[in-house]
């Protein structure tokens, strides 16, 4: 086992988060994996569908595959577009599945709007005991997309070399 181990996990209606997602697991030599809750989310009507089932705060089981069990992980980064000010619903239901799972956590958003939803943050850290150690709002389109992508994977990997992560004990 590779102690070093970063994840990229993610769900993306759209591709907006997929690719944001795919370009900060390249640049971190990540495992990437995305989420699945099984709906059907496409078009007008998945879009409708989504933005209640973030007001709703619905939580759905989602499926994913893994190399090894999440608190294996130095980082997970668990990446999310915004929906109805919220994060996704299939994010919500890992977290609230597997939040307690995960040692070291960071944040991407993914949004369509100026704001920058910053309250999703908090919002996922209620799932996930161990709090945030770097989060980002990326906004779809935006000149300042490439700059705070490049400075958010600064940030992790200032933590990686920190070296404060400690593998899990030996059974």
């Amino acid at each position: 086992m590779a102690w070093n181990n970063v994840l990229c996990m993610y769900y993306s209606r759209t591709g907006n988060t997929k690719r944001a997602m795919e370009e900060i697991a390249r640049s971190l030599n990540a495992e990437l994996v995305e989420l699945s809750d099984g709906v059907d989310r496409s078009g007008t009507k998945g879009w409708l569908r989504s933005g209640l089932d973030a007001v709703r705060r619905s939580s759905p089981k989602v499926q994913f595959k893994t190399k090894w069990p999440l608190s294996d992980y130095r980082l997970v980064i668990v990446g999310t577009p915004v929906w109805a000010g919220r994060c996704s619903a299939p994010v919500r239901g890992f977290l609230k599945q597997n939040g307690r799972d995960i040692r070291n956590a960071a944040y991407v958003a993914t949004r369509g709007s100026e704001d920058k939803n910053e309250e999703v943050f908090q919002q996922m850290d209620l799932y996930t005991p161990c709090g945030h150690r770097a989060a980002v709002s990326l906004r779809v389109g935006s000149v300042g997309w490439e700059f705070w992508q490049e400075d958010f994977v600064r940030q992790a990997r200032e933590f990686l070399k920190e070296g404060r992560w400690q593998p899990p004990a030996e059974n």
